[in-house]
């Protein structure tokens, strides 16, 4: 191989893993705009990536559950960090929801729209209470792993690693298998990360060149919005926590997380990126085992702080379109039935849509809205999941800063993967 071929992959083996990634996502956007279509060639590349991660979740949820709650023998310590977890997503979710609409009455993207609502529309059914609870406990194990329903594997896989810690001694022998099999998938994790360059690269340049200028710029304003206000959330929020409560440097937050965000922005999938979101708490961000594996998971199945601000967003779009006034109770309605629902419909597929339909309906919003964000769904779904996975990782900073769960040797090391 000539000097002139060596010197471009050397460059490129010397780069961390997440400039990679960058590069990959950049070069991606930039193949779909050029070829549009034809882009579609590279199908195949980027769902094999998707395949080999998907191949991960639920092994890799199961396991390092049951791991991280045998690594934390002290039950109090198990519920103090459970309590910690959904209250910091609870709060959060607020926020989101209350920045959507925050934007979405500055930058007014649906004004001068001049939509005229018909009579008749339904919204979408979301699952009753009680519905959900039953739900959460499966009747038949094997049957949820089968079927990917992560919220019964977490709860299965709970009762497990509490169980074991209860048994003791005798327990010993099961608790290093798991110990292993956790080491194990993430090692390769480590192997599949890899790959993830070329894997982004294939699924933007997919989603870029099937979309197309002429679907995203008539609606380039509520795009422009959701994205501008998930940024917002991303560093005023998630940074201003890391940086208030957790005392550690923010920039070395979005650093250590960078590949997580970009395999979350290429797949859409929150549950998808969870084994890239274990390794970078672990890897970059310095925290333990025990919480990564607990609140991850945790927050990839209930945190959805990314589609918060969407509703938040679309909500007031939709009013705009419609020529609809909103009243401060409305706002209000809207804040408190995002951030509830956040958790009830998170384990139901299409969350997102019954979401919607959920915040429109209570504060009596036309739901042909939702026809008109359609065809750019997919664009919108990229911004959301990002946020999500950068709120559990968040989340999981501040439990593990809080628990002396967390290395700050690694945190803040200068060569993050």
């Amino acid at each position: 191989m000539s000097q002139s071929t060596t010197l471009p992959l050397r460059f490129w083996s010397r780069l961390p893993l997440w400039q990679q990634i960058l590069v990959g996502l950049a070069l991606g956007v930039a193949t779909g705009l050029a070829f549009e279509q034809d882009a579609q060639v590279l199908a195949p590349v980027g769902a094999l990536f998707l395949n080999a991660i998907k191949m991960l979740i639920v092994p890799l949820v199961f396991v390092s559950l049951v791991a991280g709650i045998t690594a934390m023998q002290d039950s109090a310590k198990l519920g103090r960090i459970s309590a910690k977890t959904i209250a910091i997503y609870l709060v959060t979710t607020a926020f989101a929801v209350s920045i959507g609409l925050l934007f979405g009455t500055l930058f007014t993207p649906g004004e001068g729209m001049q939509m005229v609502a018909s009579a008749g529309s339904e919204a979408k059914q979301a699952p009753s209470l009680a519905g959900i609870l039953v739900g959460l406990v499966p009747s038949n194990p094997i049957s949820a792993f089968a079927e990917g329903n992560i919220l019964q594997i977490i709860v299965f896989a709970i009762a497990l690693g509490v169980s074991m810690n209860l048994v003791g001694a005798k327990a010993a022998p099961v608790v290093k298998l798991f110990d292993s099999l956790a080491e194990v998938l993430y090692k390769l994790t480590d192997l599949i990360m890899r790959l993830a360059p070329y894997g982004v690269f294939a699924l933007i340049a997919g989603v870029v060149g099937s979309h197309g200028a002429e679907v995203l710029l008539p609606l380039a304003g509520v795009i422009g919005v959701i994205y501008l206000a998930c940024l917002a959330h991303v560093l005023l929020v998630y940074g201003g926590l890391i940086g208030l409560f957790a005392r550690l440097n923010p920039l070395r937050f979005l650093q250590g997380i960078a590949p997580a965000l970009a395999v979350a922005f290429s797949t859409s999938s929150s549950s998808g990126t969870l084994p890239v979101s274990i390794e970078c708490a672990r890897k970059n961000l310095g925290v333990s085992e025990g919480v990564a594996g607990f609140v991850l998971p945790v927050g990839a199945t209930i945190n959805m702080d990314g589609t918060a601000i969407y509703q938040g967003v679309l909500a007031l779009f939709i009013a705009q379109a419609f020529g609809i006034e909103l009243s401060g109770g409305q706002y209000l309605m809207i804040i408190l039935t995002a951030t509830l629902a956040s958790i009830g419909t998170a384990g139901v597929p299409g969350a997102g849509l019954i979401m919607l339909g959920l915040v429109l309906t209570s504060v009596g919003l036309p739901l042909e809205g939702v026809a008109l964000i359609a065809g750019i769904d997919r664009i919108l779904d990229m911004a959301r999941t990002t946020v999500n996975v950068a709120g559990d990782l968040m989340t999981t900073t501040l439990v593990g800063r809080s628990e002396n769960e967390l290395d700050q040797a690694i945190y803040n090391s200068d060569n993050p993967q």
